[in-house]
């Protein structure tokens, strides 16, 4: 059995927003429903998003760059460092998207350090009206290190 790690969320939580051009309008929609309580936590979103989030629901965003510039690698970086708890990330899976990869390894990392992740806003709907949304609340994340240090081992891999 590999080890675990447990990574506390406080009650305000660190939430990305994330939403493709033809789900941009549904997250809009979303976050008006549910502003106030996305107003008792730390709202990061990418480009665009972030923009249109601040405008038109008046919450405070931390905007990062747009997703093809790199704005869904920089929310996965924040995943890996901690600094995110929380991802509702409306992607559209009729579009093809040039940056595919970074949104695969986007879904990726928040299934590594197993953080809430709503991609439709049924889910979304879910997640946020959880009572976990208003508590803290601590996950168990496995240690993929042990995992790594395994493989090195047996392929002699570096």
């Amino acid at each position: 059995m590999e080890k675990q790690m447990r990574v506390k969320m406080r009650f305000r939580k660190n939430i990305a927003l994330i939403a493709h051009d033809n789900r941009k309008q549904d997250l809009v929609e979303w976050a008006r429903f549910n502003r106030d309580i996305l107003a008792q936590h730390n709202i990061f979103a990418t480009g665009t998003t972030g923009h249109i989030i601040e405008k038109e629901i008046g919450l405070e965003v931390t905007k990062l760059k747009s997703g093809p510039l790199g704005g869904d690698q920089q929310v996965g970086a924040m995943i890996a460092a901690g600094d995110i708890d929380f991802l509702i990330f409306f992607w559209d899976p009729l579009e093809p998207m040039p940056h595919d990869p970074d949104v695969k390894a986007l879904l990726r990392l928040s299934v590594v350090w197993n953080i809430p992740t709503a991609c439709n806003r049924a889910t979304a709907d879910f997640m946020i009206s959880s009572p976990l949304m208003h508590t803290e609340y601590e996950r168990i994340i496995l240690d993929f290190e042990t995992r790594r240090k395994k493989f090195v081992e047996k392929f002699k891999v570096e």
